[in-house]
């Protein structure tokens, strides 16, 4: 399986992206979380001019962020830097709207909005609609300052079989966040090849899993500190979503709701506050203070991230692959430059 980098993104990032490519990385993507990252496309065009070969990913924009005409210039600008090796995900902006105190997009404005841009970055016209307002667009560029010649790779942010059939309908592949079980990625394939089947759509995509990833040394605690900081961001980030989501929350182990409770207090809000925006997500998915390591119980390590001994991980990863996914894209946090080293050692 191939494994892929993910970080946030700050300036510096294309000495990272640089280096991911030196040691084989098959893709390096940035997150879109505009109130609490860095611009995405920003960050990619410098590691565009920084690199050759590795593919460049955002992970993931959204319909609630951009307009289809304005994302898709973005996503043909860098694919004048980087030829065919750009990676669009889409999804409903779960985190990237929450970050605003608002609700994510609905499935069907996700699958308008990643169709525009599959359109338009491949040159063709696409429906554009300003309130009662509908017009043809395409790009009008006469300079080559964008790219529609070389294909835009799209997948769309999965975790049921709603989007997965839109994924299947639009021909896209698929990426996914933290979802660790073999069989949600075969309930997921299933479901798109069953939408892509009725829509004609024969041709290959690829399904990425953004993870954590600590491999045990002899004897080494499962729960430790080290582990904790390695895999706490994505562990802390599933906290947060039993916040926002009633319904996930009431389907959490004992411990982990409890450790949604210490959250809430650490943070200094409530799950009511229409204002908790502006503290919950502070530092979303960077490295966990010590005073927060407490939260990342057994159970969240277990669920949220790959730990466990090189042949725990190996096998683990070989279901996931015969499950249906083409590459893992791991987030280093504590030292990217050491952890990068050590996950190369992985590569195929």
């Amino acid at each position: 399986m191939r494994i892929g980098i993910i970080m946030t993104a700050r300036p510096g990032l294309e000495h990272f992206a640089a280096r991911a490519e030196e040691l084989g990385f098959g893709s390096f993507w940035v997150y879109d979380t505009p109130m609490v990252h860095g611009d995405p496309f920003v960050a990619l065009a410098l590691c565009a001019m920084t690199t050759n070969r590795i593919k460049l990913g955002i992970g993931v924009t959204s319909p609630a962020l951009r307009s289809a005409p304005a994302a898709a210039a973005a996503l043909g600008s860098l694919n004048a830097l980087a030829p065919g090796r750009v990676v669009c995900g889409v999804g409903t902006g779960n985190t990237a709207r929450r970050t605003l105190g608002m609700r994510p997009a609905k499935t069907a404005e996700l699958e308008s909005f990643t169709a525009a841009l599959r359109d338009l970055t491949a040159g063709r016209e696409s429906d554009h609609h300003e309130g009662t307002r509908s017009s043809r667009v395409r790009f009008l560029h006469v300079d080559g300052s964008v790219n529609t010649e070389d294909p835009v790779e799209f997948v769309v942010a999965a975790f049921g079989p709603k989007v997965a059939a839109v994924a299947g309908r639009l021909g896209t592949g698929m990426i996914s966040f933290a979802l660790h079980a073999p069989e949600a990625w075969s309930a997921l394939g299933r479901a798109r090849r069953t939408a892509a089947q009725a829509a004609g759509n024969s041709g290959k995509t690829r399904s990425y899993l953004v993870s954590s990833l600590y491999v045990l040394a002899d004897g080494e605690d499962r729960y430790g500190d080290a582990v904790k900081d390695t895999i706490g961001h994505i562990a802390v980030s599933a906290l947060i979503l039993a916040v926002e989501n009633p319904a996930f929350r009431a389907a959490l182990p004992r411990e982990e709701s409890a450790a949604v409770d210490r959250l809430l207090r650490l943070r200094g809000t409530t799950a009511g506050d229409p204002d908790r925006h502006h503290t919950l997500y502070r530092n979303y998915l960077g490295r966990l203070s010590n005073d927060e390591r407490e939260l990342v119980v057994p159970s969240l390590v277990d669920r949220f991230g790959l730990v466990g001994t090189g042949d725990e991980i190996g096998r683990r990863i070989e279901a996931l692959e015969k499950a249906g996914v083409d590459e893992l894209v791991i987030q280093p946090v504590v030292n990217p430059e050491a952890e990068m080293a050590r996950l190369a050692r992985l590569l195929p």
